[in-house]
């Protein structure tokens, strides 16, 4: 059978007690014989009687750990150590936040840089990268509000022109920064030709007032048919269409417009208006342009 651990430790106990019991008489036996050796064997039987109680707490507390199934050599239960380093960081961080405080009330009350040196014990320095010190946490620079720009204004290209007196003869097309007056190249010239009719010395007088009344750049220009020209002054389209732009230009030239204000230009049949496959279409497509072009366009 096997023995049950709290059984053996009390029966270890009894025997202790019965040798403790049992070695008394012979110790006094021994000492009867003679008052020299009396004194020594009492003294070696208080030192064993002491190892004995020793021995006998020992072997009780052996008992009751086995009592409560825990082993005679198991070490007790030890608490956990304390993290030691969380409660230094947390210390540091609410050091640091305090100094931050004060730092930044300091500043508002206009102490500036050498305040602030003074309270941290000079820890400070001009090396640290330390804005220049104001009477406030900005600049009244840095507050400011830029002023916007100006918006760019924005004109009626038509305003001061006098196109009531231009009559049916001028077309005039409008865009966004620049007013076009497209007048028939049948009016302006003969068929195959750059010379400016009667009647087109006609329209283009009665235009010059209306281009004098500003000072935009005017661009004049030229445009044909698709149908070759059958001249021997005029290879082709485009010097049919350039000579046409420049005699225009000549003209308002010696009536008062500005020349650094003219230009001539040439397109041939490159920007119809209409399809060339038609006599209307080409009708349309012979003709000159006098485009008057706003500042900054």
């Amino acid at each position: 059978m096997t023995a049950v651990p709290g059984r053996v430790a009390s029966m270890a106990v009894e025997r202790e007690e019965r040798g403790v019991m049992s070695e008394q008489p012979a110790e006094i036996a021994a000492s009867g014989g003679g008052s020299t050796t009396a004194i020594p064997a009492k003294q070696a039987l208080l030192q064993r009687q002491r190892e004995l109680e020793s021995e006998l707490a020992h072997a009780r507390q052996a008992a009751g750990r086995a009592k409560r199934g825990v082993g005679a050599s198991e070490p007790l239960a030890t608490e956990p150590e304390e993290e030691s380093w969380l409660m230094t960081y947390l210390d540091m961080m609410t050091l640091m936040l305090v100094l931050l405080v004060v730092m930044l009330a300091f500043a508002g009350k206009g102490g500036g840089l050498e305040g602030m040196k003074q309270m941290a014990g000079g820890m400070l320095s001009s090396r640290d990268g330390v804005l220049p010190a104001t009477d406030g946490l900005l600049p009244e620079s840095a507050l400011q509000v830029p002023t916007p720009l100006p918006s760019k204004p924005t004109t009626d290209p038509l305003k001061g022109l006098k196109l009531d007196q231009l009559g049916d003869d001028i077309d005039v097309v409008v865009n966004e920064s620049t007013v076009s007056f497209r007048i028939s190249s049948e009016i302006l010239f003969s068929s195959g030709q750059a010379d400016l009719s009667l009647a087109g010395l006609a329209v283009l007088r009665r235009l010059v007032p209306v281009l004098n009344s500003t000072s935009h750049v005017i661009a004049v220009v030229g445009h044909t048919d698709s149908v070759p020209v059958r001249s021997g002054r005029y290879p082709s389209n485009w010097e049919l269409s350039g000579s046409r732009a420049g005699g225009v230009v000549r003209y308002l030239e010696a009536n008062g417009v500005p020349s650094n204000r003219l230009r001539a230009v040439a397109y041939a049949d490159t920007r119809p208006l209409a399809d060339n496959a038609t006599a209307e279409g080409r009708a349309s497509n012979r003709r000159v342009e006098l485009i008057m072009e706003a500042p900054g366009s």
